[in-house]
């Protein structure tokens, strides 16, 4: 947006610099997607209503499109096995790149000072690792374990919280 906002304010000269911090903060404070909003916003300080709605439809129908598109190409090619084994790498690798944030979010947690800060953390990272296994294979949604993560992080505490680079906090 901070972009765009320069696009339209120095390059083309379509609003000021108050209009389009206007809209900037509007989008920002709007619940939803952001940059729909700042369309919306934008569209409308430029033409009004029509401009507001020209504005969404900008940015949400390609996006909109490019989706019922991949959806028909995956229901044409469902019986594919080139297509299926291309959809089954896709998947491996987004589940690999989701396994390393899991791992990068529970690795400050793995080891420590003394044999039992190393086992409880051990522990808490096998609990992570072992619970989103579970809820896959299970097939549980988010929010159940979201609530149970938070009960579980309210009553199992530590002493001392973990220390960032070897300094205490």
């Amino acid at each position: 947006m901070i972009m765009l906002g320069r696009d339209m304010v120095t390059r083309r000269g379509w609003m000021t610099q108050d209009d389009y911090e206007l809209a900037f903060s509007l989008a920002r404070i709007t619940p939803g997607t952001n940059i729909i909003a700042f369309c919306a916003a934008v569209g409308s300080l430029l033409r009004g209503w029509p401009g507001a709605i020209l504005g969404v439809a900008a940015v949400t129908l390609p996006s909109a499109l490019m989706a019922v598109l991949l959806q028909q190409g995956f229901e044409s090619w469902r019986s594919h096995p080139w297509a299926m084994a291309a959809i089954t790498v896709t998947s491996a690798a987004v589940t690999g790149m989701m396994w390393s944030t899991v791992w990068m979010l529970a690795r400050p947690y793995v080891g420590g000072r003394s044999r039992r800060e190393r086992t409880m953390r051990t522990l808490r990272a096998a609990v992570l690792l072992g619970g989103s296994c579970l809820a896959a294979w299970l097939g549980v949604t988010p929010v159940p374990i979201i609530l149970a993560a938070m009960i579980i992080g309210f009553v199992w505490t530590d002493a001392e919280p973990p220390s960032v680079n070897g300094e205490k906090t």
